[in-house]
Parts: C-alpha cells; structure tokens; sequence
C-alpha cells in the first residue's frame, strides 16, 4: 500500500512537480499567517464577524433615514441652485441674453482655420511691437517657436443685443474660453537663449461690441468698437526653462492682478479699443464737392406738337442719387429758349456721376414729352475749371442705337466742379452721433441746410392696400420718398436738403406717410398717418432723432432724423 502510494507519489511528481512545489509553498505561507492571525486573536471571530456585518449591511436598515424631498428649482434660493448646479448658462439667469448654439457650432467647425488665421495675424502685428521695444530692454531678439491657439475653440454663454435709433449694431456676449494654447517664445539676452511657454489658458469676459456707423457698402459698417463691461478673469501657467513660474508663492496672485489692472485700464467701459474697416466717408458716400451748372440756351429743339411750337423746360440732376431732379422754367412756343439760369449739384462721386440733362415738352393736359437729353460726365471736367458744352440732344444714352442718329437740337450750358478743400472735407465720423456736418460752401450766412432723413416706419395699415411712401412739405416745397410696394414695415434710409435763408425757429414740418394704389384696380391713394414737426429743438440741438406715432393711425411710427447744418 505505501509503496503503490508511493509509486503514485513518484508517478504525481514526475507529471506535475512544479505546480504541486507551487501548492505547498502557497499552503506553507497562508499557514503561517493563520497562525500569526490566531495568535492576535485574528482566527475564526475575524472571519466570523465579516460574514455577520456583511448580512447586518444587507438586511438591516437604520430607523432614521427618510425619502428624499422634491421641490422645484424656483423654490430654491441662488446659493442652493449655485451648489446644485454650479454652471448655469446666463441665458437661463438672465431674460435678456439668447441662446448661441449655432455659433459655438460654427466656431468649432472653424476653429482649425480660424486658430491658423489669428495667429498668423497675431504674430505681424506682434512683429514691430516687438522690434520697437527689445532695444530699450537690451534684448537680442524674442522669436515665437510655436504659436498655436490649441484644438479647444472659445463658447459663447449666450448674447445680448440692444436696440437703438442710431445707425450701429450693439452685442453683449459671455464669452468663456478654457483652451490649451501652447506658445513658446525664444528670448536671446546677453549670449544667452530663454524659453517662455504658456500653457492652460483661461479666460472670462463680457465685451461690448460696437459696429458703427453702418452703412450702405460692404462689410456694411465702418468700425468695430470693443469695451469690457466688467475685469476679465484671466488664468494660465507660465514656464520659464520648463520650471513653473506660477508654482512661486504669491507671484501667481500678483500677476493675475496686475493684468486684470491693466486691460481694465485700456478697455474697461467707457474706453474702447478701436479696429477701422473702412474709411466712413467713402462707405457713406460723402460731399467732396458742388457743381455748378447754368442752362444758357437750347438750338434748334425738334417740335413734339402736331399745332404750334413745343413749349420746353430743362430737368438736370447728378446719376446714383435719389433726389429729385432740379428744372429750369418752362419757355412756351419757343423752339430756341434761352434760360441763363443756375444750379448748385452736391457730388458725392466725382469719379462715377455723371450730370444728367433731359428737354421736356410742357403739356397742360397729359404726359410730358421727352424732347432729348445728354449726360456730361463729371471725370471730364477740370476742377476749379469752367467749361462750356454745347451738347446734341440724344433719344437716349445707347450708342448703338440709330435713333440718335436723327437732329434733336442742341443744349449750351457752362459747369464748374468745385471740389472742397481739404480742410472742409467731412472728417471721419464722430463717436458722437450729435455731431453735425458743416453745411457746404454757398448757405447762405444767416441761415442753414435742414437736413430730414426718413429712415423707417413701423405698423402701417391702409384699408385697402398698404404701398408706402412719405410725403414732405416744409416752406411750400414737397419732397417724396419711393414707394415701397406691399410692406407694413418700410424702410427708406433717403435723406433730403432744405436750404434755408435763416433759421426756422418757428416753423414746423408736415410729414404724411400714404399709400399708392396699384395700377390695376378702383382705389385711389390712402393716407396712413402724418405727424407735425416743430424745427425750433432741431435748430437749437443740431440734431434730432426721434420716432414719431402718426396721427390718424393705429399703432403706426416713423422714425425721422432732422439735423441743421451751418458754415
């Protein structure tokens, strides 16, 4: 029996001997910590007491603990919803914030590009900066080594837009911004070479943006005005020669102080930083000069009456503006009229306009006929130079056209483009929207120029059709705007001159906003509303924008700016 055993012992060896060696070990060393443990007393009661807490755990359950109680969040006062929930959009705290989804999805589409593009731009207006003041610091030279913004764009918490009567765009946006920019700087000194890294960049901010003035060229605003309206909280680490500048005590405050102190010096609101676009005056579309023109006669002019002789008048007036054209008086039964009488043109383009003469034939009853007319254009005359152009009658401007072949007569007039001097030309707008322009050369001295902008109008209603357009009557003229066809909330942006021999202090200006029927149909024109002016406070603050509810109308407004102008 032993020896089987043993023969079975040895057979067991031969097969498995390591893993069996490996048995005993195991068992030697769990031996010896059972004894150990049983000697603290650490033997069965440890195990026991483990088996029995575990099932105490599981089956047991303390007397006091309750269910939880459900309240609203609007229950809640701010500290309980700041621990509950510690990042609350700003959009859900505040009314007037949107929400800018669509922006933070756009800007991390963009980002790879827009992170190329800023830094680029970064580093040339970083360049001279840079050039200039490194010999004041006796420094060799500072070079960037890597300048990249990181793969986390910024997000827009949510944005505020306001609404003013001005011609500008104000936003408020919460901008956030935890990004992993990594920008390395090399700095040689003394024969020596520093690295400068940041790392970990945080920044909290509530900028102002202002587009202003818009105007009517692309990108459709000529500055952009940035302000902050509150310290930024700017956070990020700072290593010099791979050591971790932040990690000094004290110094980490220090330097987050001193640029909050900084920047809310340059650009806490009221101070702005200032980023040009484009020149104002161009993108307006300023004066640069007058043009004075004198009808002297006409030749030969081609009879339109089938009895009689033609009766003929002159309108003039400069190509790509929307004022109304300028006429001479009407000469009756007269095929060769002389007029010798003179106008005053504002250009605004000399390189584009063109001043446009069109003959009509005066009729009492129906359609004026159109007799010929010629454009001269403004590129071809001689500043300060006075011309005289004796000009063909044409049917119309296509060179191609056979028609103007035929003789129509000639027109004699004399112009003279005066542009203004350097010193009256318009300078670049002002900050201020109350500031007015100087009136232009040849306002008379005691008077003026009453400048009316019609910009919009809000809730028009006709009871039959709603075509809009205004009506302006001041002194006995009547200026018009252009009908905007099927539109409640019209916008016009034209703007009106008035020269004035003295100041109208006491006088007022009617203002009636009427719609136009269509062409095919029973009604006549409706009025829609009109409102009265007094022009003393226009004469007195130099400008006034405002808008006016219309009497004999709903709910309709129109927003109107008035400014005088003087020498």
């Amino acid at each position: 029996m032993i020896q089987s055993l043993g023969g079975r012992w040895e057979i067991s060896t031969r097969l498995k001997g390591p893993r069996v060696l490996r048995g005993i070990e195991r068992g030697s060393i769990m031996g010896f910590v059972s004894t150990v443990l049983g000697f603290f007393g650490f033997g069965t009661g440890f195990s026991a007491g483990i088996v029995i807490g575990y099932y105490l755990f599981i089956y047991f359950q303390p007397a006091d603990v309750k269910d939880p109680k459900i309240r609203p969040l609007v229950e809640h006062d701010s500290k309980s919803l700041e621990r509950m929930i510690p990042e609350i959009p700003i959009w859900v705290k505040n009314p007037d914030y949107d929400r800018v989804d669509w922006l933070n999805k756009f800007l991390g589409s963009m980002w790879p590009y827009l992170d190329k593009a800023i830094c680029r731009t970064a580093r040339e207006i970083a360049k001279p900066i840079i050039a200039e003041n490194i010999p004041k610091y006796k420094i060799d030279s500072v070079e960037f080594e890597t300048f990249t913004l990181g793969s986390l764009p910024p997000t827009f918490q949510g944005i505020k837009v306001y609404v003013t009567e001005e011609k500008e765009l104000i936003m408020e946006p919460s901008l956030k911004w935890a990004g992993n920019p990594n920008v390395t700087i090399l700095v040689k000194a003394f024969g020596l070479k520093a690295t400068v890294q940041v790392v970990d960049l945080q920044v909290f901010a509530s900028p102002r943006i202002t587009l202003k003035p818009l105007v009517p060229s692309f990108p459709c605003f000529a500055k952009i005005l940035v302000s902050l309206m509150e310290k930024p909280h700017v956070d990020f680490g700072l290593k010099l020669i791979g050591a971790d500048l932040m990690a000094i005590p004290g110094l980490y405050k220090f330097v987050q102080e001193t640029i909050k102190n900084q920047v809310a010096n340059m650009y806490l609101w009221p101070r702005t930083l200032e980023v040009p676009i484009m020149d104002p005056s161009k993108a307006g579309k300023k004066p640069v000069g007058i043009l004075y023109v004198k009808v002297v006669r006409a030749h030969n002019l081609r009879k339109k009456d089938l009895l009689g002789k033609s009766d003929p008048y002159v309108k003039l007036r400069l190509t790509e503006e929307k004022l109304p054209s300028k006429k001479t008086s009407v000469k009756h039964s007269n095929l060769n009229p002389e007029w010798n009488e003179e106008f005053k043109l504002v250009v605004k383009d000399p390189e584009t306009q063109a001043l446009e003469l069109i003959v009509y034939d005066w009729e009492k009853v129906g359609k004026h006929d159109k007799m010929g007319m010629n454009v001269v254009k403004l590129k071809e005359l001689t500043p300060d130079e006075p011309k005289s152009l004796t000009l063909d009658m044409l049917k119309n401007m296509d060179p191609n056209d056979v028609q103007n072949e035929k003789s129509r007569g000639q027109v004699v007039v004399e112009v003279t483009y005066k542009p203004f001097r350097e010193a009256d030309l318009p300078k670049e707008i002002s900050e201020d929207a109350n500031v007015v322009e100087k009136a232009p050369d040849g306002t008379p001295a005691g008077g003026g120029l009453l400048v009316v902008i019609v910009h919009e109008a809000q809730d028009l209603e006709g009871k039959h059709h709603t075509n809009p357009y205004v009506r302006i009557m001041f002194r006995g003229e009547e200026r018009k705007t252009k009908h905007i066809k099927k539109n409640r909330d019209p916008r016009w942006e034209e703007d009106f001159q008035f020269v004035c021999d003295e100041p109208p202090i006491h006088d007022k200006m009617h203002v009636e906003v009427l719609s136009r029927p269509p062409s095919i149909g029973i009604h006549s024109k409706e009025t829609l509303g009109y409102v009265v002016i007094s022009l003393a406070d226009v004469v007195s603050n130099k400008r006034i924008n405002e808008k006016y509810h219309l009497i004999d109308s709903k709910n309709g407004r129109i927003q109107i700016e008035l400014q005088w102008r003087t020498s």
